[in-house]
């Protein structure tokens, strides 16, 4: 199977588990989460770059 066999399967397998009225808020938990997962990522790394910074002024 190819990927897009497998990712049909999936969406059908989403779609008899969920039902049609479940799969809209299912699609916006996903979205939300990898929005959070991005926000998250982006954070740690300005966290990284600023204590960096910082530490190179500490040093002589």
């Amino acid at each position: 199977m190819n990927p897009d066999h497998l990712l049909l399967a999936a969406l059908f397998a989403l779609l008899l588990i969920y039902g049609p009225n479940k799969l809209p808020q299912l699609g916006s938990a996903i979205g939300k989460t990898v929005k959070n997962v991005r926000d998250g990522m982006d954070e740690a790394g300005e966290a990284t770059e600023h204590s960096a910074d910082d530490s190179d002024l500490l040093e002589p």
